[in-house]
């Protein structure tokens, strides 16, 4: 139900037109193995010959003078690099710095001394090899691994629970979507399926009603972005709404934007203005359904998206007594005559004539929120019964199927040829794909995107994959694989890892498994000289890269250590829960909410992402921002996250968990100092460490006041926390918390 719109200001990617050129067939000619396409500026025809836009085709795995380095095929590939630069790989890392990686890595969360003690041991009696591949395959088994994975998908969905812009409305049923991504991660869905079921689920054959609401959930894909509910002009929300799908589904899954084409050709890419409106008829042939009612605050409504009501779906909104339910039908009854006078009045007016009955803009104003408001009500709810109703966002097929019409310049005013739903020439799959007359070209858009031989889709997704293991990306600019991103730094490997991926069965769990199995992965972080002054970046992986964690991953590390975390599924979101259907900017004023709506202790994957209201742990430590497709995260180290660090009660109140469960240790505080290290760094404290640390933890006697007792702080960090009446030992901890090292991985 769009009831009026204007144009959404979305950032879009700056073009540029100096790129790259193509790099011809798979026989590599005079270059030399590993080195980059060569530069140019594609345009026109030879655009369509760049290297990203022609499909991956397998190679032979290189050769390599030191044979017994590589433990997978992809350390060929990378030791072939570095050999042929004059570079070698770094040693191998310490079992302990090992697990610790790879905890944060598959599930995001640290190992406890008791996993990283076993993994040590194991590592000494069967080797390396065995010790990595039962822990690796123990935490691809994990629920929890979904939990971490699937955040990184939801960063490339711009996942979030509101409108975004200026009203920001929330959008109470988009938790559905989160779980069905973390599911689906967790069940290792294959990818193919895995987008299939996103763009065009609910044109899907099903067998189940809970099937059905699974892949009426997944369409959620496309309904999730940011809207401009304040919007006056139909048509024109409409046109950004589908150029904000157009734009998600190219830049998520091609690692490029069609979207760039709505106003003129790509500057850059092969998209024309005729690709990009040919898209455009698919998404006009749908219905989005993004549940907002209209309100005061916001012009623009839409329906839910109704789920089977015997799918066994949670719902969170409250059923309505029968005769309330009734009332509200008589009184949109009523609402509708009266605008029905309305219309007929204003036409009156409009040929001349006296109307039966005058009204004022006052209102027409209070028809159309009081309409809105209790259609919404309406919505949530059986007309039967009163029974709350499942509801989800995502999308059907349309009331009727059209092309869409080329507008001049993007502007809605200004109508050209109308172009025939179809896909980018540059892309076509070498098997036509024809879209029938009678459906949007949603699910032949699903097929296309997966057929074997698309040059983009399988080159993409590996890339994210690596990116999330490696932490950069063979291509560096993971959204971006047209001619104004970076060039692989890997070709080769990039086009046998796409090729095997298909070839596997599309499996991001069997991928990830290969990486982390790799020797490449093994390595240490250390600093080499003259390696870095070769190659400052590690584009060619002489070292494993130091990397902070995210955001969700240092929070769920503090509920870790402070023996907090509730590793359960909460019940829907903060959103769902509480928040319900209202302005975002009204929040503040319910005492249910948490300030800093971190009132939990369950993963941070469960948080509400609130456009423009993040929460602050999420918001200074670089959370992606949820109205973009966002593949690589900013990493940014700036004074408040110091600032949060000290003073957030989130933090402090870690601490003094953290402290309790210290106490709470047999022994005396030489223990419980190491079992702070432990904990935080998966390591013990070296000599100095754990004498500057037991002489802190002793201050608290010189000044006459036992540990654990209110007293005057005895130091500097303790007066930060002294109107808490802390313990030395609760400010240990906090310090703890507060280093470099337990919020970088080595």
């Amino acid at each position: 139900m769009y009831r009026s719109a204007s144009q959404v200001i979305r950032p879009l990617a700056a073009a540029c037109v100096i790129g790259l050129a193509g790099w011809g067939d798979r026989s590599f000619g005079d270059r030399a193995f590993g080195d980059p396409p060569p530069q140019g500026e594609p345009s026109g025809e030879a655009t369509a010959e760049f290297w990203a836009y022609r499909p991956p085709r397998g190679v032979e795995i290189p050769a390599v003078r030191s044979p017994q380095w590589p433990k997978r095929l992809i350390d060929h590939f990378v030791l072939a690099k570095l050999e042929h630069e004059g570079l070698a790989p770094s040693p191998d890392a310490s079992p302990e710095v090992l697990i610790r990686r790879l905890h944060f890595d598959l599930i995001g969360l640290p190992p406890s001394p008791e996993v990283t003690t076993r993994f040590v041991e194991r590592f000494a009696t069967v080797g390396a090899d065995a010790a990595i591949a039962t822990e690796v395959d123990g935490l691809l088994a994990s629920p929890l691994f979904g939990e971490r994975w699937g955040r990184h998908w939801l960063d490339v969905a711009r996942f979030g629970e509101s409108s975004g812009t200026e009203a920001n409305i929330s959008f109470p049923y988009a938790w559905r979507y989160r779980d069905y991504v973390i599911d689906a991660f967790n069940r290792d869905l294959p990818f193919d399926r895995f987008l299939t079921e996103q763009v065009a689920g609910d044109l899907l054959a099903c067998d189940t009603s809970e099937e059905r609401a699974r892949l009426l959930i997944a369409t959620g894909f496309l309904a999730l972005g940011p809207k401009n509910l304040d919007a006056v002009d139909e048509r024109q929300f409409r046109a950004d709404v589908i150029d904000e799908q157009i734009d998600t589904v190219t830049r998520a899954v091609l690692g490029t934007s069609v979207a760039c084409a709505r106003c003129h050709d790509h500057k850059s890419d092969p998209f024309s203005m005729e690709d990009y409106y040919a898209l455009a008829g698919i998404f006009a042939s749908s219905k989005t359904y993004f549940g907002t009612a209209v309100s005061p605050a916001n012009r623009i409504g839409g329906d839910p998206l109704r789920l089977p009501d015997d799918a066994n779906q949670k719902v969170l909104h409250a059923s309505v007594p029968i005769e309330r339910v009734r009332k509200l039908q008589e009184q949109l009854a009523a609402l509708r005559a009266e605008q029905a006078e309305m219309d007929e009045a204003k036409l009156a007016m409009f040929a001349g004539q006296e109307p039966k009955k005058r009204f004022t803009l006052t209102d027409a104003l209070r028809v159309f929120w009081q309409s809105g408001g209790v259609e919404g009500e309406l919505e949530k709810v059986s007309a039967q019964s009163g029974a709350a109703l499942p509801l989800a966002l995502g999308v059907l097929e349309g009331d009727k199927v059209v092309d869409a019409t080329l507008q001049i310049a993007g502007d809605i005013h200004q109508a050209g040829a109308v172009v025939a739903r179809a896909f980018p020439k540059a892309l076509r799959p070498t098997e036509p794909i024809t879209i029938p007359p009678d459906s949007s070209g949603r699910l032949e858009l699903a097929r296309w995107l997966v057929s074997p031989d698309h040059p983009l889709v399988s080159r993409v997704i590996v890339n994210r994959v690596w990116r999330h293991v490696f932490g950069s990306g063979i291509v560096a600019t993971v959204d971006n694989f047209g001619a104004t991103g970076q060039p692989p730094s890997h070709p080769e490997l990039l086009d046998h890892l796409a090729v095997t991926f298909v070839r596997d069965g599309w499996s991001i769990k069997r991928l990830a498994r290969e990486l982390l199995l790799s020797r490449t992965y093994r390595q240490a972080s250390t600093y080499h000289a003259e390696s870095f002054r070769h190659d400052p970046d590690n584009r060619l992986l002489w070292r494993f890269p130091k990397r902070r964690l995210e955001a969700e991953a240092i929070r769920d590390a503090m509920l870790a250590v402070a023996n907090e975390l509730d590793v359960t599924r909460p019940e829907g979101s903060l959103v769902g829960r509480v928040i319900g259907d209202r302005p975002i900017s009204l929040i503040g004023l319910d005492q249910r909410l948490p300030a800093d709506l971190d009132g939990s202790v369950h993963r941070s994957v469960y948080l509400p992402v609130i456009r423009d209201r993040l929460p602050d742990v999420l918001e200074l430590f670089d959370f992606a921002e949820p109205s973009l497709v966002t593949g690589n995260r900013e990493t940014t180290n700036v004074p408040i996250q110091a600032l949060y660090l000290l003073n957030s009660p989130f933090v402090q109140g870690r601490s003094e968990a953290f402290a309790k469960r210290l106490r709470q240790l047999p022994g005396d505080d030489a223990g419980r100092v190491v079992m702070a290290f432990r904990l935080c760094f998966g390591r013990d404290p070296d000599g100095e460490e754990l004498a500057s640390s037991l002489r802190f933890l002793a201050a608290a006697n010189d000044t006459g006041a036992p540990d654990g007792d209110v007293g005057a702080p005895a130091d500097e960090a303790g007066a930060a926390n002294g109107a808490r009446g802390w313990s030395t030992m609760e400010r240990f901890c906090q310090a703890l918390l507060c280093t470099a090292e337990f919020r970088n991985l080595d």
